[in-house]
């Protein structure tokens, strides 16, 4: 039994030695090289337009007793001021893309 743990030991012994060297040849290998690696993230950035403001729709002034022409002519330019002040939000919303 105690040839065996002689033997054991002397197995370990050698083991932890080797071990030892290898890890002494692994520091030996010179500087690391170093490099600087360039890495593009996007980054969220708040969005800042100026505030599309709400134009004086044309037909907002309507009586009931206009004449009809008075009306139709509102009418159209409520739409020729809609189409203009949508253009305009989605310009803004555009320029934050």
């Amino acid at each position: 039994m105690k040839e065996f743990a002689e033997i054991r030991c002397k197995i370990f012994q050698k083991l932890f030695l080797a071990g030892a060297l290898l890890a002494l040849a692994g520091c030996a290998g010179g500087k690391p090289k170093v490099r600087t690696v360039r890495v593009e993230v996007p980054v969220r950035v708040p969005c800042r337009t100026q505030e599309v403001a709400v134009p004086p729709w044309a037909a907002t002034g309507l009586k009931k007793a206009d004449s009809l022409e008075v009306k139709v002519r509102a009418l159209l330019a409520e739409r020729r001021q809609r189409i203009g002040y949508e253009r305009e939000l989605i310009a803004a919303a555009d320029a934050c893309r």
